[in-house]
C-alpha cells in the first residue's frame, strides 16, 4: 500500500481559520529538494512554527499543546497558489490525515488524494460551525466517514457531506496510489490477455 487506508476517521482538531494559505506557506521552497517522502512534517509551515533562530513562535497554533489531533481545519480557499506535491507530503508527515476546508485549490486537492489525505470540502456555514466548536472545547471531536462521505460534529450531531470522486474515493479506503491500483488488476490483466492472440 502506498499508504494508510482511510475508512472513519474520528479525532480532534486542529484549527487554521486563515484563509487562502498557499503551497509556499504550508512549505517553504527552500525544503523542496529532497526527492523521498521523509522528514517533511518538519517543514510544515516552518516560517510560521519558527523564528529564526528555530525557536517556535508561542501564539502559532500548532506550537499550542491544546490543539492535536489528525484532523486539519482550515479556512477557504487552502492550499492555492504553486503546484508542489511536498505540501501535502508535509501535511501527512506531520501526522494529518484529513484537512476540512470551504474549497480547495483543484491541484492540491489532487494531490492530497493521491498521497492519502483527505480533502473534505464543505459549505462555509458548516465551516464556521466547526471552527467554533473547537473555540468552545478543544477535545471537540470531527468524525470523517469516507464510507457515507460526511463530515460530523460528534457533539452536536450535525453533519454534513462532501463530495469525492468515485475512483479516488475506492482508492484511499484500500490505500492505493495509482500503480497499486493498476497492480490490484494484475491478475484481471493476466486472464484477459492470456485469451488474446500475439
Amino acid at each position: 500500500m502506498a499508504y494508510d487506508k482511510f475508512t472513519v476517521l474520528i479525532s480532534t482538531a486542529v484549527p487554521l481559520p486563515i484563509e487562502n494559505v498557499d503551497t509556499d506557506q504550508i512549505i517553504p521552497a527552500r525544503f523542496l529538494k529532497a526527492t523521498e517522502r521523509k522528514g517533511f512534517g518538519e517543514a510544515l509551515f516552518r516560517d510560521w512554527r519558527y523564528n529564526n533562530d528555530d525557536s517556535p513562535k508561542e501564539d502559532f497554533v500548532l506550537n499550542n499543546p491544546k490543539y492535536n489531533g489528525k484532523i486539519l481545519v482550515a479556512g477557504k480557499n487552502f492550499g492555492c497558489g504553486s503546484s508542489r506535491e511536498h505540501a501535502v507530503w508535509s501535511i501527512y508527515d506531520y501526522g494529518f490525515r484529513c484537512v476540512i476546508s470551504s474549497f480547495f485549490a483543484d491541484i492540491f486537492r489532487n494531490n492530497c488524494l493521491n498521497i492519502g489525505v483527505l480533502p473534505a470540502q464543505v459549505s462555509d456555514d458548516f465551516l464556521d460551525k466547526i471552527f467554533k466548536a473547537i473555540e468552545a472545547d478543544e477535545n471537540t471531536h470531527i468524525e470523517v466517514n469516507l464510507p457515507e462521505q460526511t463530515v460530523t460534529i460528534m457533539a452536536t450531531g450535525e453533519s454534513e457531506s462532501f463530495a469525492i470522486n468515485g475512483y479516488k474515493k475506492n482508492n484511499m479506503l484500500n490505500g492505493y496510489d495509482d500503480i497499486d491500483f493498476l497492480q490490484s488488476l494484475k491478475g484481471d490483466i493476466q486472464t484477459f490477455t492470456a485469451t488474446r492472440p500475439f
